[in-house]
C-alpha cells in the first residue's frame, strides 16, 4: 500500500481527471493560506489512510469514512449501525493489512454518524435515432390509416418524433 506526498488519486478515466482537477483545487487553496496550509500534510495523511482502508474493504468503505488518526487510534465513521456492525467484524483483518502497510494503528474505533446519503445519479441515456430511423417512423406514422385502433400509436410516435427531429411540428 502506497502512500503519496500529495492527494492519492488512482482512478481512471473522466473521473479520473475530475479527480485530479478537484484535488489540484483543494491542495492550491490550502497551499495559499498559511493557516490551510498547516492542514495540508495532515488532509495528505488522512486520504492515503482513507485509500488504503478502501483497498483492504473496498465494500464497507464506499461508504464509510476515515474521521481521524492520532497516537495510533484509528476513529472511522459509519453512516448507520448496521454498517457499524459489519465493519466491526473486518477490525482484525483491516488493523493487520494497515499495520503490513506501515500505519502504526494500536485500536480502531466507530462512530456512527447518521447523514444524508447523497444518491448516486445516473446520466439518463439519450437516445439518438439514425436519420433513416426518423423517416421510416415519419412515414410509418403518415401511412397508418385513422382508426381508434391507431390513435395512440400515432400519438407515440407523433411525441418520438417531436422527440429527435428539430423543427418538427
Amino acid at each position: 500500500m502506497k502512500r503519496f506526498a500529495s492527494f492519492p488519486i488512482r482512478q481512471t478515466g473522466a473521473k479520473s481527471a475530475q479527480h485530479v482537477q478537484t484535488s489540484r483545487g483543494v491542495s492550491d487553496f490550502l497551499r495559499g493560506n498559511d493557516k490551510m496550509a498547516a492542514l495540508l500534510p495532515t488532509v495528505a495523511r488522512l486520504a492515503a489512510l482513507q485509500q488504503d482502508c478502501a483497498s483492504v474493504l473496498p465494500a464497507l468503505f464506499d461508504a464509510c469514512s476515515v474521521l481521524s488518526f492520532e497516537s495510533g487510534q484509528l476513529v472511522l465513521a459509519a453512516p448507520n449501525a448496521a454498517f457499524a456492525a459489519k465493519l466491526k467484524q473486518q477490525l482484525p483483518k483491516l488493523q493487520e493489512a494497515l499495520l503490513k502497510g506501515g500505519w502504526q494503528v494500536s485500536a480502531i474505533r466507530i462512530k456512527v454518524q447518521v447523514r444524508k446519503i447523497a444518491e448516486k445519479t445516473r446520466p439518463q441515456k439519450q437516445l439518438v435515432l439514425p436519420s433513416a430511423a426518423k423517416s421510416a417512423l415519419a412515414s410509418l406514422k403518415e401511412s397508418l390509416e385513422e382508426t381508434p385502433q391507431n390513435q395512440e400509436l400515432k400519438a407515440a410516435l407523433e411525441a418520438m418524433l417531436k422527440r429527435h427531429v428539430s423543427g418538427y411540428r
